[in-house]
């Protein structure tokens, strides 16, 4: 669950409260079309939330805008050549409340928030660190090394507006369950894995 989604803040700021698909992890010739765009990033949700979302670059360029409050954009920068797929997107949904809790992550802020927020990522992510130490950075190989890096396949995360309602979660995400993430910060969360989880990370799959 790579959850440094810098373009979300960028996306509240330029559509405020506005909001776009699902279909799967679908391709492209070119990763970079906006139309590519708009199917990928949308469908990081499912389809009745995704459908009548916003969609979002990652600076902030709104490439459809959306009725529902919602918006879908990547969680990194285009790379030269396009994303390759889309998981490379890195993409979630998120609605204002959402965005209230990004905002404070990137800001090193405490989130202020009127109710628990829901972010989904159905395309997956490109791999987090699951250790306090990694917010803000955590080194891939040294999280390896100590089994905490995650490559997460398809997944809905809960932000919760009080930290300590998902404490007694375990942050073992190798057994299959919800887990926690970022155990003892601010930014402590509920991952919830779907169908095809482990689908990057097979070794980390319930044995």
């Amino acid at each position: 669950m790579n959850i440094r989604f810098i373009s979300l803040i960028a996306v509240i700021f330029t559509v405020s409260i506005s909001s776009v698909a699902h279909d799967g992890h679908s391709h492209s010739d070119d990763g970079k079309s906006k139309e590519w765009m708009i199917k990928i990033l949308s469908t990081a949700a499912p389809s009745f939330i995704g459908n009548k979302a916003s969609v979002a670059t990652y600076d902030g360029k709104i490439l459809r805008e959306g009725t529902n409050g919602w918006t879908c954009s990547p969680g990194r920068p285009m790379p030269k050549g396009g994303y390759k797929d889309a998981q490379d997107t890195n993409a979630s949904c998120a609605d204002i409340e959402g965005f209230k809790w990004v905002e404070a992550y990137v800001n090193g802020t405490k989130p202020d928030m009127n109710r628990d927020a829901y972010i989904w990522m159905l395309h997956g992510d490109v791999g987090e660190d699951n250790r306090v130490s990694s917010l803000y950075g955590g080194n891939k190989e040294d999280a390896m090394k100590m089994n905490h890096f995650i490559e997460s396949g398809p997944h809905l995360m809960l932000m919760p507006k009080d930290p300590k309602t998902v404490e007694n979660f375990t942050t073992d995400f190798t057994t299959g369950e919800p887990y926690q993430m970022f155990k003892g910060t601010p930014y402590a969360h509920l991952m919830i894995p779907f169908e095809g989880y482990y689908m990057f990370q097979p070794e980390a799959a319930p044995k």
